[in-house]
């Protein structure tokens, strides 16, 4: 069995790291390069640093702090926000990034895609789709938003999805701005259709406001969609923010927890 990973997510905006609510109300929560070290030492599987400002400027300021994470934390690194060309993708990874994401500029030009798989291999390829639920007739639908969570693209989550993968996209960043914040939990549903659509990992993020959120996301469950009451694959792992930023979890107990409901996870 495949252990379940647990990523804290620090969002990083001039050089500190902050988290709003369903993309709004942004509040500074601490250093960054503090956050990595103490999520580093309690167990994080991964660390995902987003520059939420997507500058010229606040770019050049995320990459000096995962210069200086990556000099101390072991632990694979991934980094996206502003990366618009193959030469924002190599800075980052000069930078001691081990997989750059990308939303918007991917939705822009998805040849960009391919570009980075063709670069870097498919496994630094991180595909982040920002989601959320929009009218569809009869039909539950979620649409693909770009400009950190402002623009309705009109594109379809789940067959954005699917296009990415077979550009190059190696893993799925799938963040549900409904529940983004909110604590109260993880948009399953969505989470299990984009499991069912794609072949490679999938991050689950948005939500996480207890541990038993965290340990159901992960873990496989029954679901209508699926075919002769099959079960729905659990995600591949678990981003958190605010739980472990305020000091209301932390990871080890997270895992402690996950374990005891039934989830393989790394120790």
């Amino acid at each position: 069995m495949q252990a379940k990973r647990i990523i804290p997510c620090l969002d990083v905006d001039d050089g500190k790291v902050v988290k709003g609510i369903k993309f709004e109300g942004i509040k500074d929560v601490g250093d960054p390069v503090e956050l990595a070290r103490r999520y580093n030492d309690d167990g994080a599987d991964e660390l995902t640093f987003l520059d939420i400002g997507a500058s010229y400027k606040s770019r050049a300021t995320l990459l000096d702090v995962v210069k200086k994470v990556a000099e101390e934390v072991f632990i694979p690194l991934c980094v996206g926000g502003g990366i618009r060309v193959i030469s924002d993708m190599r800075d980052a990874m000069n930078a001691g990034a081990d997989k750059v994401a990308v939303c918007t500029s991917a939705l822009s030009r998805p040849e960009l895609l391919r570009e980075m798989a063709a670069s870097y291999g498919s496994q630094c390829v991180v595909l982040s789709i920002d989601a959320k639920r929009v009218q569809g007739g009869n039909d539950l639908r979620w649409n693909a938003f770009s400009h950190g969570g402002r623009t309705d693209t009109g594109i379809d989550a789940i067959e954005w999805a699917v296009k990415a993968v077979e550009l190059g996209a190696g893993e799925i960043l799938l963040n549900s701005i409904d529940a983004d914040g909110t604590g109260a939990g993880y948009d399953l549903e969505l989470t299990r259709r984009i499991l069912k659509a794609v072949p490679v990992p999938v991050i689950a993020s948005g939500g996480a406001g207890t541990l038993d959120q965290i340990a159901c996301v992960l873990l496989s469950t029954a679901s209508s969609e699926m075919e002769n009451g099959a079960e729905a694959p659990g995600a591949d792992a678990a981003l958190v923010a605010s739980l472990l930023h305020f000091e209301k979890t932390t990871i080890k107990e997270i895992k402690k927890h996950a374990e005891a409901k039934g989830v393989c996870v790394r120790w």
